[in-house]
């Protein structure tokens, strides 16, 4: 015999910390960094680093600004990240002859020949998710969806 009490399902708190949608991401980006932490070692770059190199890969002779906006990524945040990148032999920076305001960001021979070394980094990952393409390819586009409402 059920009293009414007992058909009344207890709410989880939304304060748990398994309730929490910023603590799967985080979780999950702990996890990956780590992974590619792993990968990008034979490359000597770090994950950060990784990314400005996947843009300059992409299209080479880009302002910093340039850079900034497709990772999200102030110049305070990035300018560390390309003297590091410069001093390791992998870009060069130049002020633009035709705006002195920017800062031109371009590959080194070094910079271009690693991308050799970084091209089985994607399926690596891949295989260490170990999910179909289709979940993967759902997740990234859910994901950017939510990143672009939250900067709205």
């Amino acid at each position: 015999m059920s009293t009414h009490q007992d058909d009344k399902k207890v709410k989880p708190s939304p304060l748990l910390l398994d309730q929490q949608l910023c603590f799967a991401l985080y979780s999950a980006n702990l996890a990956l960094h780590k992974l590619y932490r792993q990968l990008l070692t034979e490359l000597d770059i770090t994950y950060p680093q990784y990314l400005v190199m996947l843009v300059l890969w992409e299209r080479d002779d880009v302002t910093v600004s340039d850079i900034g906006e497709r990772l999200f990524l102030d110049s305070a945040t990035l300018t560390p990240l390309l003297k590091r990148l410069e001093a390791a032999g992998l870009l060069n920076r130049q002020r633009s002859r035709k705006d002195e305001r920017q800062v031109m960001v371009t590959l080194t021979e070094e910079g271009r020949a690693l991308k050799s070394k970084a091209v089985g980094i994607p399926q690596s990952v891949f295989c260490a998710s170990d999910c179909d393409s289709e979940m993967l390819q759902s997740l990234k586009s859910q994901l950017e969806t939510f990143r672009d409402n939250l900067n709205k």
